[in-house]
Order: C-alpha cells, then structure tokens, then sequence
C-alpha cells in the first residue's frame, strides 16, 4: 500500500487530570498538524488514564475496536454527591458501617455480572436533546432511565475502615458509570458513597504501559510515533490480499471470504483486511452469501 499521508495509527495518551477529552483531542490535532483526530471513549475531566487518540485516516477504525474497558478506582463511602464523584456539590454526610474485607465482597458482588444501571444525573446522556450534565447543572433532577451494562470483573484491591474508602478493579463494558457504581454501592450500605479518583487502565485494546503524556504545547516536536491499527484490531478474523485482489478491493468490489473463514464468520462479522505485504488495508463485512463487502478501504483508487 502506497503511504498515506501524515501520520495514521493510534496514540495512547495517560489523560491528566483536570483536562476534557475534547481538549486533549485539539492539544493532539495542533500537535500533529491533523485535521481528523478522533479519541476512543471519553473521560471525565477529573478521571486520568488510557484514552486512545485516532490520527487520520484511522478515526475510521474507531467502531471495530473493542468496547471493554478497565479502571481502578476509590470508592468513598459515607458521602453523597450530586455528580456521584467528589468533584460535585456534597449532599449528605453519614458514618459508614463498620465492614470486614469478606462483608466488602458480598456488598459487591451483586454488581457483577449483567445489570441495570442509572446513569448519573451530571454525564453525557442525553435528554430530548440535550446532554444530562447541561440540565443537571441548571439545577434540573431528571429520571434518567437504567440501561443495561455489564461489569466482568469487579475486584476488591483494598478496604480501608477508618477512611471508608475502598480499592477497584473494574472490567466492563462500554457505557458503565464508575460514578454510578460508587452510588449505588453506597445505598447498598445504606451509608452514601461517590468515586474519589479513577484511573483507566485499559481502553479498545490499548493499556496504560502504552501510554504517553500529553504533549505539554502545541509546538512540542517530540512526538510519539503512532502505533499500527492492527495492534488493537488483532482479536478480529483477518483476511490477507493477493497481489491481483488488491485492485478489486482498492475500487470496491467485493471478495470471496478466503480460505478457512467461510465456515466461521456470520452475516455481519467484521474482518481485518490486509495486504500482501501485512499493512492494515482496511475492514469488510462478511455476508451470508461467503463474500467480503468492503466497509473501510485505505487507499482507495478513483
């Protein structure tokens, strides 16, 4: 495949604390003089950690990247907030209940699993329109409706009674609320609780010993070279080109599944595409009748 470009990949960033992910999507766009730089899944202003960037052409691999995700938080106990973290206005203080690390286990493992979650009333649902967090901060209480999640794993790292705070591990999926978790835990008890700090560690495939700082101007020239598509994408059925499908598959036109994925893709099912020469070409969608429909094609001719 002939170069794209400007640069094209990912960037895995270590977000700082107090910063938008907006913001550090435009930090990166001057960065790398980009126009298309997208990120994978946003984070609070006050939560650090993994957020991947997308340059270029690669903001178009963003849907086929997996949506699992993983954090390590503190939980407080005993305080009520109305944006469930500590960044908002304290509502009620109560004392915690006094717990062992085997009575923490069982207060949370009701939450593991598949459950229904209410979003916070400070996030970014919207409601008839508008994000939750724009009416919550005009002083709006909204019912937000549960939506359905699905937290993996949820591991106790540490308890600690005279702070009443708690460690996390959590592994979920897309679209779970931490802030929420903290929450409803909180009730659980019968004490309150909101989230004192979170840190991402893994996002769409990329972990945290990937991560870089954020560049700390738009001048910086130190950059990180971006890591290839195909690091997060590994976990999808892969179909290589030959040299004479390249054309085809360049102007649009489909392809035959290849050898040995017919029997094990469904209608639907995305496919990593690549050339010969192993560089990411782009994704297909396999169909019903064994063909490769071309959905994101790299270097496309005409």
């Amino acid at each position: 495949m002939p170069p794209l470009d400007g640069p094209f990949g990912f960037v895995v960033i270590d977000k700082p604390a107090g910063l938008t992910s907006h913001a550090c999507v435009s930090r990166m766009r001057r960065s790398y003089g980009l126009r298309r730089v997208g990120h994978g899944g946003t984070l609070d202003p006050a939560v650090t950690g993994v957020l991947p960037i997308a340059l270029g052409p690669a903001t178009r691999l963003l849907p086929y990247l997996p949506g699992e995700k993983t954090y390590r938080g503190v939980i407080q106990l005993g305080t009520r907030s109305s944006s469930d973290d500590l960044q908002g206005e304290i509502l009620e203080t109560l004392p915690w209940p006094e717990l062992s690390d085997q009575a923490c286990l069982e207060a949370l493992a009701p939450f593991q699993g598949t459950i229904q979650q209410h979003p916070p009333q400070v996030s970014a649902v919207h409601v008839d329109g508008e994000r939750a967090h724009a009416r919550a901060r005009r002083g709006e209480s909204m019912d937000l409706p549960a939506r359905t999640v699905t937290i993996e794993r949820l591991d106790l790292l540490d308890w600690d009674p005279r702070s009443g705070r708690l460690w996390i591990e959590v592994h979920c999926t897309a679209g779970t609320y931490i802030r929420a978790l903290a929450r409803d835990l909180g009730e659980t008890l019968g004490c309150g609780g909101c989230l004192a700090t979170l840190t991402r560690t893994q996002a769409l495939g990329f972990h945290l010993a990937q991560a870089h700082p954020l560049p700390e101007s738009d001048g910086n020239t130190d950059l990180p070279e971006p890591l290839s598509p195909l690091t997060a994408l590994q976990t999808l059925p892969k179909r290589t080109l030959t040299v004479s499908e390249t054309i085809d598959w360049r102007c649009g036109r489909r392809l035959g599944q290849g050898e040995g994925l017919e029997t094990s893709l469904k209608d639907g099912d995305a496919v990593v595409v690549c050339n010969a020469d192993g560089s990411i070409a782009g994704m297909g969608l396999a169909e019903a009748n064994q063909q490769l429909r071309p959905k994101v094609v790299f270097d496309a001719a005409g």
